[in-house]
Formats: C-alpha cells, structure tokens, sequence
C-alpha cells in the first residue's frame, strides 16, 4: 500500500479489489492517470485503510463467490466513510443479487437484482453507447448529457432512485448509479477516453476530500 501524500492536490491511496473477474492492468492504469496511488489488494484490512475503494469486474455474477465474507463486511463498511466505485460487474455486485446466478448474494447495498438484457438485440451489449444524466452528481459532474462511454456486458442494474445516468439497449438500464458514499458505472471509464477519465478524475477528487 502506497503512502498517503499531503495538501491538496495530494494523490489518493485506492484500494482495488482482486477477486479474479478484474481487468486490472488499465484500471490501475486509468486511477493513476486520473491522479490516485492505486493499489491490488485481497486484503480487507487495507481496503479499512485506503482513501477509496475500486471494486472492478467482467465476466459472469458468479465470480463474485471468490469475495469471502470479510472482504464483504470490510467493504461494507467502507461506505459509511469513503467512496466505493464499482465497475461493470462492480456496479452489480452493489445490488441484492442477479439473475446471472441467482444463488450468489450481491453486498445489498443498493435495492433490486441485475436482468439479463433482451435479445431482441445482440447481447452482450458491445461498444459505444451514451449516458442520459438524469440528475446533478458529483460522479458525472462535467461529463455533457449524452457523452458516449464504451460498454461490454450482457445483465444490467434497475432504473431505481439510486439511477444518476441511464442507457438503452433495447431497454433502459443504469448505467450510473450514486447515492452517499456508494459510486457505480456500468461502463468501463478506464476505457471510454478523455469522458471516462473525467469520471475517473471525480471519484479520486472524491476519496481525496
């Protein structure tokens, strides 16, 4: 774990959360370039001990069965003190659970279950898509209503109240989600150019304040 740096203009620590299901290499790289000390850690303790936690991921729900069940409580309780972001299966990991593998909880912190998109178009859902801001938030402050993010996944999460930024592929879905201290993207920011480093950019301004 890197040492925390001081002022204001400090570079955050950010714990990022190995599970197996993470596209790490450009996550890591992306936080940097966005301006934090990212880490990999399997280690609750050190998620206790980070600024911000990333929580990344693709692949199938069920990957998240390697998250025992004190990376759980750790990241749980990570949400009452620092910003947690989660990435594509991330994101869905938040939520209650998900039809992809019904019999794996999710962390509960977000109300309702991920569904696997229809297929009345090609699935999984591939490539550039844009991102509606449905309401002021500090994740997507300074991203323009209708910026294209690039996207690669076959379930969603819920248009709910916790819903900041939402997309369709044949049906709406979530593609941001915030609420307190819990941050959500649908879409890999580390991978969406100058408009995903601006949300990078927002979650390390967040974990540095």
């Amino acid at each position: 774990m890197e040492p925390r740096s001081e002022g204001a203009d400090r570079r955050p620590v950010l714990a990022v959360v190995d599970y197996g299901a993470g596209n790490l290499t450009s996550v890591l790289k992306g936080l940097s370039a966005a301006g934090a000390n990212p880490f990999v850690t399997v280690d609750p303790a050190q998620v206790a001990e980070a600024d911000g936690v990333v929580v990344p991921g693709v692949g199938h729900f069920a990957a998240t069965r390697n998250i025992n069940d004190e990376m759980r409580v750790a990241l749980c309780a990570a949400t009452t003190a620092r910003p947690v972001l989660g990435v594509c299966l991330g994101l869905q990991f938040l939520f209650e659970g998900s039809e992809e593998a019904p019999d794996v909880p999710g962390l509960d912190l977000l109300p309702g279950h991920c569904f696997l998109l229809p297929k009345t178009q090609k699935v999984p859902h591939v490539g550039w898509n844009t991102v509606e801001v449905s309401v002021e938030s500090r994740i997507l402050r300074g991203v323009p209503d209708g910026s294209s993010f690039y996207f690669t996944h076959s379930y969603a999460a819920p248009v709910t109240d916790v819903c900041v930024g939402w997309t369709t592929y044949t049906v709406p879905f979530a593609s941001v989600i915030e609420v307190g201290n819990i941050y959500g993207a649908q879409f890999h920011p580390e991978k969406s150019g100058e408009v995903g480093l601006t949300v990078l950019r927002n979650f390390v301004a967040l974990a540095r304040s």
